[in-house]
């Protein structure tokens, strides 16, 4: 499997990104897709999960302005990003684990800079 992930960009505290991971290979093996993000000097932060059945998770600190989605069909998943704030700025990267015939594997997307200004 391999994640190619999009979106990022320099926007105005406030604004709105959508970030998309596209997904290719074998496909159909993936189970939970992921966002996190990881900023130079802080721990990398898991943001929001969705399982394959659509059920998501989100973190606390992106509650109410994230939303985590994903389209199987397309086989990508999207993060939607509202009421960005400095602090949001970092190196978001898309994760996926797969099952394939009981063997799971994690894989990673190349991550794609946010960077909100004040």
């Amino acid at each position: 499997v391999q994640l190619q992930a999009s979106g990022g960009g320099l926007v105005r505290a406030g604004g709105s990104l959508r970030l998309s991971c596209a997904a290719s290979g074998i496909t159909f093996s993936i189970d939970d897709m992921a966002w996190y993000r990881w900023a130079p000097g802080k721990q990398r932060e898991l943001l929001a999960i969705i399982k394959r059945d659509g059920t998501t998770t989100h973190a606390d600190s992106v509650k109410g302005r994230f939303t985590i989605s994903r389209d199987n069909a397309k086989n990508t998943m999207y993060l939607q990003m509202n009421s960005l704030k400095p602090e949001d700025t970092s190196v978001y990267y898309c994760y996926a684990h797969t099952n394939w015939f009981g063997k799971g594997s994690d894989y990673w997307g190349q991550g794609t800079q946010v960077t909100v200004s004040s």
